[in-house]
């Protein structure tokens, strides 16, 4: 069983988080085997999913003998929440917005949090409460410089952009400091490639991190 310091660690080493919307269990499920293989580890089961919970204990199980792997769930809107995913087995929580009480389960799971923050002040309240990743949503809004002017007066600050991020910045975000990035639709989508495309942009992701990390 993963503790709190294994997941952040292994969290770190994968790089990328792939945030997770499908239309049903099943379709989940197919997603997280094409990004596995492609290389993409870390998986945030959104809430938006039908029946989260029951996608995340599935996922949980499946990739049980996999230290790689991280299973987690994201949109989590409230401490209720938090609890049917840590309860279904999540490793990590990811929120839109930073949530006091969501704070006090994921502590007392001892499970990591991440928050997401757009203004110091948001971001210096969330890791008063234990945050350990800042969650800067929507990415988008500000770009990859965005991260150093974070880092000047916070640079203990764990920073991770999502919304926004693609294989044309994702080499800048890192660069500049981010701990990881979290990617949705330009990861995990179903076009013309269908899942098989899942499989080479999650490749693809995985070299631009390599290239900057090593």
């Amino acid at each position: 069983m993963m503790n709190k310091s294994n997941v952040l660690t292994q969290l770190g080493k994968n790089g990328v988080v792939a945030v997770l919307r499908a239309k049903n269990q099943e379709e989940a499920v197919k997603m997280t085997k094409h990004l596995v293989e492609g290389g993409v580890k870390a998986i945030e089961v959104t809430f938006t999913v039908p029946n989260a919970d029951e996608v995340i204990a599935n996922l949980v199980q499946q990739y049980d003998q996999d230290s790689e792997v991280v299973i987690g769930a994201g949109t989590v809107l409230d401490s209720v929440t938090a609890r049917i995913a840590i309860m279904a087995g999540a490793k990590f929580i990811v929120s839109p917005s930073f949530d006091k009480d969501i704070a006090k389960i994921c502590n007392l799971y001892q499970v990591p949090y991440m928050a997401g923050c757009m203004t110091i002040t948001e971001m210096t309240e969330a890791m008063k409460y234990g945050v350990e990743v800042i969650k800067v949503f929507p990415a988008s809004v500000y770009g990859p410089s965005f991260i150093k002017a974070i880092k000047a007066p916070l640079p203990q600050a764990n920073i991770m952009p999502t919304g926004g991020v693609n294989l044309d910045n994702i080499k800048e975000w890192l660069t500049n400091g981010a701990v990881a990035v979290g990617v949705g639709g330009n990861l995990v989508t179903l076009d013309d490639e269908g899942y098989e495309g899942i499989t080479r942009r999650a490749e693809a992701y995985m070299k631009a991190y390599r290239e900057v990390r090593g």
